[in-house]
């Protein structure tokens, strides 16, 4: 059998962005407690964790405009390296902790976060086809979420049996993720320039980054493109909630006998939720593109659906802001709370990996612009989801969720059938 090289980039994309996203998720999986532990050392620092992430996808969402016109001047294999470079000094800088440079290195990495998503989703599509799009979107994000499984597998023996985390834990934290970030920039040197990227070299340069710029806008304001922002914009809200927010909630329920634990177990369930979508939507890629991907993007609703649910019943109202002894609703109870992690991650899969295939599919001309559109509308969710949890109670948030849960499903699935119907007529 030839050997596929579109796979083989593929693959190391998917190994690179695992061994980054392993440092880059689990600190902020586990930010808003370590942040915490700083404060008690240090009074007057008074960074907020939430506030942080918020500014990473306002710069993400705003510089996202204009990742498509750098891609075009350099490429997207240089754009992703140096969006890994934010990404490292993003995690080193909490060796340091100043309420300034937390801030800073947050925008930094805001802008570094548009380059290296717009850059993976032009290159992911470039070492595609119609008929590998769904293998591939699948493939990469099952490797992609394995940084969940193993980051939170490392946090959890980091923190076992600890009621607070000292300086020399985090020290020991931070330098073992950097160092992890690091081979992953290493590794997205390795990765090669396809056929058809060289081919189509002329081509994107003679764009130009300005009409980059204006083509994006463009493709921003047709009918589909507006449909998919509300699907893009629900992925952002549970992103926010799930990376910074649930695992907090976890850590800071007192009536859980190991909730500092809990934190690292929780994005180790989350990961392995997303590993098990990815791997699964992966090898059922030539399927997807048959029945469509409207019945999975419906079963990732019924599945958030049910986890929201399930968590208003479990966790205090109050429990995203600080340690808590409410009640909740019926006796908070850790092996479900593990349970809502694994079908936030699997439901996460759900959506992601059929976005990806979608606009690999139906924007491949335009793969820079459309996944540039992708990651704003997504940032501008995870940031609002970021600044409204410092205020609004469990309650409040699990209620947006799932208003918005509703309408991204519905938007998606309309814009799935549209397709099919274009096609079909276009066959005709």
């Amino acid at each position: 059998m030839a050997f596929d090289k579109k796979l083989f980039n593929v693959l190391v994309l998917g190994l690179a962005f695992m061994l980054i996203f392993t440092a880059f998720q689990t600190m902020g999986n586990i930010q808003k407690t370590i942040i915490s532990s700083i404060v008690e050392d240090d009074p007057d620092f008074d960074g907020k964790a939430y506030y942080s992430l918020a500014i990473i996808y306002l710069f993400l969402s705003v510089f996202n405009w204009a990742a498509p016109s750098v891609i075009s001047l350099i490429g997207p294999k240089f754009s992703m390296i140096l969006g890994g470079f934010t990404y490292l000094l993003f995690i080193t800088s909490f060796v340091i902790p100043k309420t300034w440079l937390l801030y800073l290195v947050s925008a930094i990495i805001g802008i570094g976060a548009a380059m290296i998503w717009t850059g993976q989703g032009n290159y992911l599509t470039i070492n595609s086809s119609p008929s590998t799009i769904s293998r591939n979107s699948g493939i990469f994000w099952a490797m992609l979420q394995l940084s969940m499984f193993i980051g939170n597998l490392f946090v959890y023996f980091a923190f076992k049996g600890k009621e607070r985390i000292d300086k020399n834990t985090r020290q020991i934290v931070i330098w073992t993720l950097s160092l992890v970030a690091l081979c992953g920039i290493i590794v997205l040197l390795l990765l090669r320039k396809s056929k058809i990227q060289l081919e189509n070299i002329a081509e994107k340069s003679s764009q130009g980054p300005l009409q980059a710029l204006v083509g994006a806008g463009k493709l921003f304001t047709t009918k589909n493109m507006l449909l998919l922002s509300i699907t893009f914009f629900y992925t952002g809200l549970e992103l926010g909630f799930f990376s910074g927010v649930y695992s907090s909630c976890l850590g800071f329920t007192q009536n859980f006998s190991n909730k500092k634990e809990l934190v690292g177990i929780s994005g180790i369930f989350i990961g392995f939720g997303e590993v098990l979508g990815g791997a699964a939507f992966g090898l059922l890629g030539s399927r997807t593109s048959k029945w469509g991907r409207d019945p999975i993007i419906t079963s990732g609703f019924i599945i958030h659906a049910i986890s929201f649910f399930l968590i208003f019943l479990n966790l205090p109202n109050n429990s995203p802001f600080a340690d808590t002894s409410n009640d909740a609703i019926i006796k908070s109870n850790a092996s479900l709370a593990i349970f809502c992690s694994f079908l936030l991650g699997f439901g996460d899969a759900c959506y992601n990996t059929q976005i990806y295939s979608l606009l690999g599919d139906i924007y491949s001309d335009q793969s820079a612009s459309a996944f540039a559109i992708f990651k704003f509308t997504q940032s501008v969710g995870a940031a609002l989801s970021f600044v409204y949890a410092e205020s609004l109670v469990l309650y409040g948030q699990l209620g947006m969720l799932i208003v918005f849960a509703i309408l991204g499903s519905l938007s998606f699935v309309w814009v799935e059938w549209s397709v099919k119907a274009e096609k079909k007529t276009d066959a005709m």
